[in-house]
């Protein structure tokens, strides 16, 4: 399925916007042969006739809507799963493919990555390669129980798929209170990792909504928080761990000061700031990322897209 949305993208953008094989080429990171192959293979399968004969393309129109709309860079829908429960997994393999091609290109030359079950899967279904060259850092401090996803354990396992050097940022994502967390981050070494999480061309993150479906809320918000709490004050989920309101701004709650992970205006000069989210659950917080331009690239399900658009 994904080969065939490459072979509709890349028809699409030749036959319908008008672009040529070298612009869509750096549009979608691959070489110009690779994008001569996609159109022929397109032509030959029967998916461009004198229109197109695929319910992809209507995935691809609204990937370009939703660039114009928003200003993003690019977007990558996939089809929404009938079992929600394959939405990390569907959303990761299309996260991986675009990981993929940007890594080919030589376009990252250093990597933030957060956690979740969708990053998990994104690192699973990685193409193996060996680029040593790039660095991968963790940009927020992960879950301390719970045994579904070892936060601390993705990131390692994105620098084993790209053979490349890992930097961990070994701490819990919340400290006890601001004082504590103050204390944490003054420490040299926490400064250090910091930084550099943010000193990266390209990160890839997901976000986290306010319900129980949220790892974070069932295993990550420190004693005697409660998620009431949160929603009550206007958060529609977190980015970073960081709750914010539907206009995409931090919320005034101490939690937002308690957080390990880098400010959101360090975080918005990383050039390429991938979100991969998807789910009905994931809607308001995605919105609220795009309205505060906290986005370039958006992996996301073909129904939150339609929903985005409405």
């Amino acid at each position: 399925m994904l080969n065939q949305q490459l072979m509709v993208k890349a028809s699409w953008f030749y036959h319908v916007e008008g672009l040529t094989q070298a612009q869509i080429a750096d549009r979608m990171l691959l070489t110009r042969r690779r994008v001569n192959e996609l159109l022929a293979a397109a032509l030959q399968q029967g998916i461009v006739r004198v229109s197109f004969n695929s319910p992809l393309a209507d995935s691809v129109e609204m990937e370009a809507e939703l660039c114009r709309r928003h200003g993003l860079t690019d977007v990558v829908i996939v089809p929404t799963p009938n079992d929600k429960a394959q939405m990390p997994l569907v959303l990761g393999r299309a996260a991986a493919m675009f990981l993929d091609q940007m890594v080919h290109a030589g376009k990252v030359q250093s990597l933030g990555v957060g956690w979740g079950a969708t990053l998990r899967e994104t690192a699973h279904q990685l193409t193996p390669t060996n680029s040593a060259d790039i660095k991968v850092h963790s940009m927020m401090g992960g879950l301390t129980r719970g045994s579904e996803v070892n936060t601390f354990e993705i990131v390692r396992r994105f620098a084993k798929r790209l053979n490349a050097e890992c930097h961990y940022l070994a701490a819990p994502i919340y400290a006890d209170d601001p004082a504590s967390r103050d204390t944490i981050i003054a420490q040299s070494v926490f400064a250090a990792l910091l930084r550099d999480a943010v000193d990266v061309n390209v990160c890839l993150l997901s976000v986290g909504d306010v319900t129980q479906e949220s790892l974070q809320v069932r295993y990550g918000l420190p004693t005697r928080t409660e998620i009431s709490e949160l929603v009550g004050a206007g958060a529609v989920g977190d980015l970073l761990g960081r709750y914010l309101d539907q206009d995409g701004c931090e919320i005034d709650h101490p939690l937002n000061r308690q957080v390990i992970s880098p400010e959101l205006e360090e975080y918005r000069n990383i050039p390429c700031r991938i979100i991969a989210s998807g789910g009905f659950n994931k809607r308001q917080i995605i919105r609220a990322c795009l309205a505060n331009d906290l986005v370039d690239v958006l992996v996301t399900d073909s129904e939150t897209a339609s929903w985005l658009l409405m």
